[in-house]
């Protein structure tokens, strides 16, 4: 089947269809189906394209297991995981496999000629041959024996895999895939005890696997599958990390109801009863007839030519006639088939009457047509021209000519496709039968599995519709035979340039001019697109394989295999995986230097016979029970009273707008005008459900009519629900001027007719409310563990109308924890959200002496942590520098117009401007910058606010090409107005080849490495490579940690459970660059505990679909290569993170803290652990008590600083008086530098002899304040650091302001106040937030004097004070 033209189809007509998989949100399913080959296809050779693209086996197995892997974490199967691989096929499918295998070979040797043409050097290894992907071939039973290792490995040692029954059905095990798939699904289904209510996400690529999905008519079944992108070239390369991939959920409940609503219509038509199951059998049917992989498509009957739309009216017009349905359960009613055929052929004539004119205009020029095979090929060839069809004349004269001409275009069909020479009824019968034959064939194959493995369509071309005739009496029969061995398979659909991919014994029967069947190989084949558009769809016209020939050509050979040779030429049967922690037994791996055996192996596997699934033909499914009960994550168009009708709306789908019709959905206003008062007193404080048809839970904080506004008047950090024995505490304002234009404005954004075809009309009372994040476990009094929703901090405005309350959803019914020793069982990883130590792993240890207190005891693994800072305050001198184009052009001697044209795209069409040849155009600008997508080439372009910013690359780019190709540069600047330059008109002289020119220059600047740059969002804050770069050296120089045994408060501990999955482990966390992080979700690509850097923020507009760039501190499977080394790279969430550097900020800022500290002895340094860490529990959120530790990089005068620190209940500090002093500790100045441009830069010197320099500033008392302020950040961290500065430790006091809006954010990307000024390449220093402190205070302490003394700092908007 035509797949992305399918898929488009259905996305654009019913356009709530799909969704981006989000992983805060996808729903639970019971059932995940991989059909591999699509993964495999994928991880072998991403881009065809690409003739020197190399990759070996262990590369290739590598990333399929981890391809797997990411499946699997998203989709988080509860009950069955079934891996299927395509086995040997039936014949039926061969002949599309053959051709497929036949033009991949011929295209792969073109493109490889066409670069050595070229004059380009290949590299030596040998081309991985896709055809490979067969089954039997060596490459398939290596991935074979690496697959049962995955199982294995995966069952032994990943907990979310060992609830689960794996299923892995392999090549040896015959049968395409999905078909494996459908088929196991039917046996469960046909078995009593099978839940109506199973939960399937089937993954793969096919189209036809939303009929497969269908005919199973299960109410919860989705398809998951990677982004579709139509426009596109075909050069680009495709995504292969499943990080990097957009995934999309096909929801087949909606499409159920699409498909009522499509046929809505016959409800009131017909005499029978509406039965919705037997309605979508029809519609699957009606899918058949536009494409599949087993016969050809009708002529004339293409998706993009609205077929289906013309399928879709003839069955509503003519199904009321029949009394019953086309399709019964998989079996045709020839009767009824037939009638609806004989409407449908009217489609044929009136095709024809569209082409008539050309014909008649055709038969003019070249006298009797009919005789002239062109003359019929040119009359096919019109099938995509829109003439205006013709009338033809009422008498019978006119009529019968006409349908001479007609029936004699359709004789000129068959003797140039099929090559008969006369066209008989006997003949056009043989065609009616096979074809109907070959719809049944494939109804049983859909619905009950294989009926003939032998069977097959024997021809390249399918008749006209309205020679499809008297079929009601046709007896259809299938014989079941037996599949083909692999082998044999192999040398059915190879060509001969994949002969080594057959045993040496058989490849023979492909290259030798004596073979008896050497006529099946051709070497050279044409193609026939017949109709189509693209080259992938033509027909391959090469012989069809004659069995009994082909068996009989292997026979002679068969003997000559060797062992090996004969144990991949088998069938078996599928195999069960279950984990069994009774078993423990050593698994040996076929590559130990990539996968290491498996020492403790604690899968049992049992095999499947291969028939066992097989369900009678017989079988019919119950009718599905459509209860109430929502399954949370399966979208449905109930709930909301609403009108559906179909329009060209436009409706945008895949970045593009729709070009068919798109079923819209209206929302009906309520009858009765409700009043915002009883609206407030309704839903204010409950969860209702949002986003319709995809409902998500939110928490109502806000009810508005544009006038007055209804709001929880709730303390900081409360999200409660408020039930009906409790009400809520609210408040009612009037809203000012501004915001009643805010709440317009608010209306107009939740539009969404033109997203998902969701019209919501007026507006009268907007609901703002906060999305569901996930669960968390809440400790109560009495030590009891409740699971308790999570709303997100951010508040989005909804349509009252558009809301859905008062539904029973389906809750889970996962295994829930009551106690604390069931929560944090002995040997559970755990993080602690308190200080000190904020963010550090630890395991739970054996806390049964502790536990009645209410406390948990905990070995903490404490890292050591890089030093940042000093590269904090120098990374401009690694960033990217940036320049307007004005900068560059003056550097360059051009005009600014030509930095900002050839620093884009740049067309240059064929032929000149008067005379173009063709629509082709070469792009030969530098792709760096996209204004419509809003992206940029990080490290060569940049867009602030005003313009377009560029780096010195591109200078040095934009130098050499004005240097190479000067004469495109000055035709551009003479020609500023034209969106298109011609060759002809480039280089006009009798001496000058422009096609060859424009090739030099594409052919130049692939050589260069900014063809191969990735792009980024322009509102992406990132880190430049070169700062990267130093962040690594950095960590290289940290590796210590240090073990701390401590009780601590439950509340305070964080254990990574799926029930949590989404909920922020801390949701008052800022994150800015340069932060800390460390990663807290398990069975993850990053390991569990790892930390890194920020070096990316990638905003949006919710919360929970920002992403952070991070750096993590060692190489990983599955890593991305971001800015940074290979594989230590990825993309995270906020839930998948707690930040380190927040927590250093939190200890820092939480209290205002005196310090008294007294003179100690000498010997005081050899006090024990203990009495050494008491005094670290002087902040609130350190609930806990330390009871063993061993430091390694503090030292032990800072200790005892430590624990001398005491907590004063009042403290109020001394407002200093101010004095015009600026100097530092040491009594130096802070000595003022003049830099270009008018800026100041000062520095300060710390007493350890540390400079630190600070950021450059107009004025120099903005310099020295900032100098300072970096001089204090480099004091707070030295108490992390391995060499620590003695007897200094710094309190920061912050005063934050709260009059933020009420519905606004703080994270990336929300609306709301200003940020503070972003760091990295959009700024060179970092913000230390300086509004945010008031007060900071320093305090000294001095071993020489036996008194104390306090060192306190003010910073005032002009002066920076220091007092004693």
């Amino acid at each position: 089947m035509g797949v992305p033209k399918f898929y488009r189809w259905i996305s654009e007509r019913y356009p709530c269809l799909s969704e981006v998989v989000k992983e805060h949100q996808i729903p639970e399913f019971d059932n995940l189906y991989l059909d591999m080959n699509g993964i495999i296809h994928q991880c072998s050779h991403p881009n065809d394209e690409d003739v020197h693209f190399r990759i070996s086996e262990e590369k290739i197995f590598a990333d399929i297991f981890h391809y797997v892997e990411v499946l699997f974490r998203i989709v988080k199967p509860r009950k069955v995981f079934f891996m299927a691989v395509d086995g040997v096929a039936p014949r039926a499918k061969m002949n599309q496999q053959r051709g497929r295998r036949f033009r991949s070979a011929k295209e792969a040797e073109d493109k490889i000629k066409k670069a050595l043409e070229k004059g380009e050097v290949l590299p030596t290894e040998a081309r991985f041959d896709s055809n490979c992907i067969t089954p039997g071939t060596e490459f398939m039973a290596r991935l074979q024996e690496q697959l049962k290792y995955f199982v294995h490995k995966k069952l032994s040692m990943d907990r979310m895999w060992q609830g689960v029954r794996v299923y892995l059905s392999g090549h040896e095990t015959p049968g395409e895939g999905e078909h494996k798939i459908m088929e196991f699904i039917r046996s469960e289904i046909a078995d009593l005890g099978h839940d109506p209510n199973t939960r399937h996400c089937l993954y793969g690529l096919d189209a036809d696997l939303i009929m497969l999905g269908l005919t199973s008519h299960e109410p919860h079944f989705c398809l998951l599958r990677e982004e579709v992108r139509f426009g596109g070239k075909k050069s680009q390369k495709r995504i292969t990390a499943p990080e990097e991939t957009t995934f999309h959920l096909l929801h087949l409940s909606l499409m159920r109801e699409y498909i009522d609503y499509e046929f809505s219509a016959l409800r009131d038509k017909i005499s029978f009863e509406y039965d919705l199951e037997r309605i979508i059998d029809d519609w699957i049917l009606m899918g058949f007839l536009v494409g599949n992989d087993f016969i050809p498509h009708l002529p004339n009957l293409h998706i993009n030519h609205d077929a289906l739309p013309l399928l879709y009216r003839t069955y509503i017009n003519v199904l009321p006639t029949l009394g019953g349905y086309l399709n019964e359960n998989g079996h045709l009613n020839l009767a009824h088939f037939e009638k609806y055929l004989e409407k449908l052929s009217e489609f044929d004539r009136e095709h024809f009457s569209e082409v008539y004119v050309d014909l008649k205009w055709f038969e003019s020029k070249v006298g009797n047509k009919y005789l002239n095979e062109a003359a019929g090929l040119a009359a096919e060839e019109a099938v995509g021209k829109d003439s205006g069809r013709i009338k033809v004349s009422e008498d019978g004269e006119g009529d019968d000519m006409f349908e001479a001409e007609f029936r004699q275009y359709k004789r000129t069909y068959y003797m140039t496709k099929m090559g008969v020479e006369v066209v008989s009824d006997e003949f056009l019968a043989s065609q009616a039968c096979c074809y109907v034959e070959g719809i049944q064939w494939i109804l049983h194959y859909y619905y009950h599995g294989v009926q003939s493995w032998s069977w097959y369509y024997p021809n390249h071309y399918a008749p006209f519709l309205s020679d499809v005739r008297k079929i009601a009496d046709l007896h259809l029969t299938f014989d079941l035979g037996k599949p083909f061995m692999p082998f044999e398979q192999l040398l059915a659909v190879l060509p001969a340039a994949s002969k080594d991919l057959l045993p040496k014994s058989y490849q023979d029967l492909m290259m030798s001019q004596s073979s008896p069947i050497i006529e099946y190989y051709p070497l050279d084949f044409k193609t026939d697109l017949n109709g189509k558009q693209h080259e992938w769809e033509a027909v391959v016209l090469i012989p069809f394989i004659d069995e009994k020939r082909l068996l009989a050509a292997m026979e002679p050979y068969t003997d000559h295999l060797s062992k090996a040779e004969k144990g991949r030429n088998r069938h078996t049967e599928c195999a069960l995986y279950c984990y069994d922690k009774e078993l423990d037994y050593l698994y040996v791996s076929h590559l130990p230097d990539l996968f290491p055996n498996i020492i403790h192996c604690h899968a049992r596997v049992t095999p499947i016979p291969i028939d066992a699934w097989r369900v009678s033909q017989d079988y019919v499914g119950r009718r599905i029970d459509r209860s109430a009960l929502y399954f949370c994550g399966f979208p449905t168009l109930q709930h909301i009273r609403h009108k559906f009708y179909k329009k060209k709306s436009g409706v945008v789908v895949f970045q593009q707008s729709s070009r068919g019709e798109n079923m819209m959905l209206d929302i009906l206003c309520s009858q009765q005008r409700e009043v915002v008062e009883d609206i407030a007193a309704l839903v204010l404080g409950k969860s209702v459900f949002v986003n319709w048809p995809h409902l998500e839970e939110a928490r109502v904080v806000v009810v508005s009519d544009g006038e007055s506004k209804f709001f929880l008047e709730e303390p900081p950090g409360v999200q409660k629900l408020y039930l009906d024995s409790t009400p809520p505490p609210v408040k009612v304002i009037y809203l000012n001027d501004k915001e009643q234009k805010d709440w317009v404005k608010d209306v107009q954004g939740i539009t969404e007719h033109k997203r998902k075809g969701i019209i919501i009309n007026e507006t009268d009372v907007l609901l703002y409310g906060q999305l569901l994040t996930g669960r968390k476990y809440v400790i109560g009094q009495n030590g009891q563990v409740h699971l308790e929703k999570q709303w997100a901090k951010q508040i989005l405005p909804f349509a009252y109308q558009t809301i859905v309350k008062d539904i029973k959803a389906f809750d889970s019914n996962l295994a829930r924890f009551k106690t604390l020793e069931e929560l944090f069982p002995v040997g559970t990883n755990v993080f602690i959200v308190g200080n000190p130590h904020y963010g550090a792993m630890g395991e739970v240890q054996d806390s049964t002496d502790v536990t009645s207190e209410g406390r948990v005891r905990v070995v903490f693994t404490v890292p050591c942590e890089p030093q940042l800072d000093t590269l904090i305050q120098n990374q401009h001198k690694y960033s990217v520098k940036y320049s307007p184009g004005y900068v560059l052009a003056s550097r360059l001697g051009i005009t600014s117009y030509l930095v900002s044209r050839f620093s884009g795209s740049i067309f240059i069409g064929r032929g000149s401007k008067k005379n173009p040849h063709g629509e082709q155009r070469a792009n030969v600008g530098l792709n760096l910058k996209f204004n419509k997508k809003n992206e940029e080439v990080p490290g060569y372009t940049k867009r602030s606010e005003k313009e377009w910013l560029y780096s010195a690359a591109v200078e040095e780019l934009l130098d050499e090409y004005l240097e190479r190709f000067s004469e495109v540069f000055d035709f551009v600047a003479r020609n500023s107005h034209d969106d298109v330059f011609y060759e002809d008109d480039i280089w006009p002289g009798d001496d000058e080849n422009g096609a060859e020119k424009v090739q030099e220059i594409t052919a130049w600047l692939k050589t260069h490495p900014v063809s191969s740059s990735s792009r980024a969002s322009c509102d992406l804050q990132i880190l430049d490579a070169g700062i990267v770069e130093k962040i690594e050296e950095e960590l290289e120089k940290s590796k210590s940690s240090k073990k701390m045994r401590v009780t601590v408060k439950p509340h305070l501990l964080f254990r990574p459970l799926e029930q949590q999955h989404g909920v922020i482990p801390d949701p008052d966390a800022e994150y800015h660059l340069f932060d800390r992080v460390v990663n807290i979700r398990e069975s993850f690509s990053v390991p569990l505990g790892l930390r890194g850097t920020i070096i990316g923020i990638k905003g949006a507009e919710r919360e929970a679909e920002v992403l952070y760039e991070v750096l993590f501190d060692e190489e990983f499977p599955g890593g991305l290569t971001i800015r940074c080394s290979a594989g230590r790279g990825y993309r995270l969430p906020p839930c998948a993170l707690i930040n380190l550097s927040h927590g250093g900020r939190l200890e820092q800022s939480s209290h205002r803290l005196t310090a008294v500290v007294k003179p100690q002895p000498a010997s005081s340094t050899q006090r024990t652990h203990k009495n050494q860490l008491d005094g670290l529990n002087h902040s609130p959120r350190s609930l806990f008590l330390p009871t063993q530790v061993r430091r390694a990089c503090v030292s032990a005068e800072f200790e005892e600083l430590i624990a001398n620190l005491k907590i004063s209940k009042d403290p109020e500090p001394t407002v200093p008086t101010i004095q015009n002093d600026s100097k530092d500790q040491t009594g130096e100045p802070l000595s003022p530098q003049s830099f270009a441009m008018g800026l100041t830069v000062c520095q300060v010197k710390l007493s350890n002899g540390l400079m630190v320099h600070g950021p450059h500033c107009q004025f120099e008392v903005e310099a020295k304040e900032k100098a300072a302020l970096f001089a204090l950040q480099r004091l707070l961290h030295l108490p992390h650091g391995p060499d620590p500065m003695p007897g200094i430790f710094v309190f920061l006091d912050a005063e934050f302001s709260t009059g933020q809006p009420f519905y606004g954010g703080t994270f990336p990307g929300a609306h709301g106040p200003p940020p503070s000024a972003p760091i990295g390449t959009h700024n060179q220093f970092v913000p230390l937030q300086a509004r945010a402190y008031n007060w900071l205070h320093i305090f000294k302490c001095s071993y020489t004097n036996a008194l104390p003394f306090t060192l306190s700092l003010q910073i005032t908007h002009n002066f920076l004070v220091f007092c004693f």
